[in-house]
């Protein structure tokens, strides 16, 4: 519900933005887009029930994840810790672990974000607007 009142913003820069969401940054973003499966470029305010309720569920098991995972570890060892539980942030040219796709990445605002085409954009790659900019 409270994406809804995000209006045309992208549920990407929606779930970045820390007075909607506190706590998903640029990497857990991307790991909670893929879980759900919905494309980073989809405005938030255009989410069905069904989408709604995926987001909401990825959100819930991604973080959930990250802190088990983290759970005792000292601080030096927080940010490798991190990188062995993301399927696709920070992974680009890999392939995606759920299809074997190969993961991608896009500039998006002042980031990048890597994702998956099969799992997340119907197969579509994004298109990478820093070389977009460029080319007018």
């Amino acid at each position: 519900r409270i994406l809804s009142t995000a209006g045309r913003t992208q549920v990407k820069g929606t779930l970045r933005d820390q007075s909607v969401v506190a706590g998903i940054g640029n990497a857990y973003s991307d790991e909670v887009l893929h879980a759900a499966r919905l494309s980073p470029y989809k405005p938030s305010s255009t989410l069905t029930e069904a989408e709604s309720q995926a987001l909401y569920d990825a959100i819930r098991d991604v973080l959930a994840d990250a802190i088990e995972r983290s759970a005792g570890l000292a601080a030096s060892e927080l940010k490798a810790e991190k990188k062995t539980g993301l399927r696709v942030h920070g992974r680009t040219g890999e392939s995606c672990p759920v299809c074997g796709d190969t993961v991608r990445e896009v500039s998006f605002a002042d980031r990048s974000m890597q994702y998956c085409p099969t799992c997340q954009t119907g197969g579509k790659p994004l298109a990478d607007r820093r070389l977009s900019r460029l080319l007018k």
